[in-house]
């Protein structure tokens, strides 16, 4: 974080402590989104007591423009990942007291009015994290995205207690408790981060709930990477999680398949 901004972070901080209580953070992570970070930070501060974009190395105006719409801003020096990111903004949520933390894309895919419902499963029904679930006509998810997202649910799963619905969505809210307890535990740097969260929590024994949300696809650049580089990263990445949690599990199943065919062949063999 550049240190000049820290000290106009803390007197918009002061003012904001007086608006509202319990308060509720935006964390908006962001690499070159100058062209929609300022809609999207207009949107959310009707949502939220602070809205926060964690300017991760950015070579453009994000940074500038995310200030001038009324965003605090945290910057990395260089682009260190969405993981860095999400757990910046993080130690910013608990350095300053905030009872919820929302983050969502600043690519736009997301839609801001959908605050109060993810926000609304862990207020009102006792729930620690609520993941955006891009679901059925409400979501524009190309049918390669859908394949993509399938195959890392399933992984996922395996190191989160059941089956998850929406591993790789970034629109969420948290409690305090859930950031306070899963934010040490993430290593994970790049985009890995929204499973390691999922396994994460279900290590710490947090209750996890699906929100229905929209998704917009149609004309956004949601992502700079190779999307098939991007998907295997993120795959091999969770799967490491998942061996260093679950090893016997994970191994076991493949040995006990060689196994068995091992011993049906030497069976054959003598037979």
């Amino acid at each position: 974080m550049r240190k000049n901004d820290t000290k106009k972070n803390r007197t918009q901080l002061n003012h904001k402590k007086s608006l509202s209580t319990p308060r509720s953070l935006v964390i908006i992570p962001c690499y070159n989104e100058s062209v929609t970070v300022g809609r999207i930070v207009v949107q959310t501060k009707h949502y939220a007591d602070t809205v926060v974009v964690v300017d991760d190395g950015s070579t453009d105006n994000t940074a500038k423009i995310a200030q001038e719409a009324g965003a605090i801003v945290l910057s990395h020096l260089k682009n260190r990942g969405k993981g860095a990111a999400l757990k910046t903004g993080f130690q910013f949520a608990l350095d300053n007291d905030f009872d919820y933390v929302i983050t969502i894309d600043g690519d736009g895919q997301h839609n801001p009015v959908e605050i109060p419902l993810l926000l609304g499963n862990i207020m009102n029904n006792g729930y620690d994290i609520s993941i955006g679930f891009r679901v059925g006509n409400n979501s524009e998810m190309p049918m390669w995205r859908r394949v993509g997202k399938r195959v890392l649910d399933y992984t996922t799963s395996l190191g989160a207690g059941g089956f998850v619905t929406d591993s790789q969505c970034g629109f969420r809210a948290f409690t305090r408790r859930a950031i306070a307890l899963i934010t040490p535990k993430l290593r994970g740097v790049a985009f890995s981060v929204e499973s390691e969260q999922l396994i994460r929590a279900y290590e710490s024994g947090l209750k996890v709930v699906n929100t229905n949300v929209t998704c917009k696809y149609n004309g956004l650049k949601t992502s700079t990477k190779n999307p098939l580089s991007h998907g295997l990263s993120v795959l091999m990445y969770v799967i490491w999680v998942v061996t260093r949690q679950r090893f016997l599990l994970f191994f076991g199943v493949y040995c006990f398949i060689f196994l068995a065919i091992g011993l049906v062949s030497g069976l054959y063999s003598v037979l």
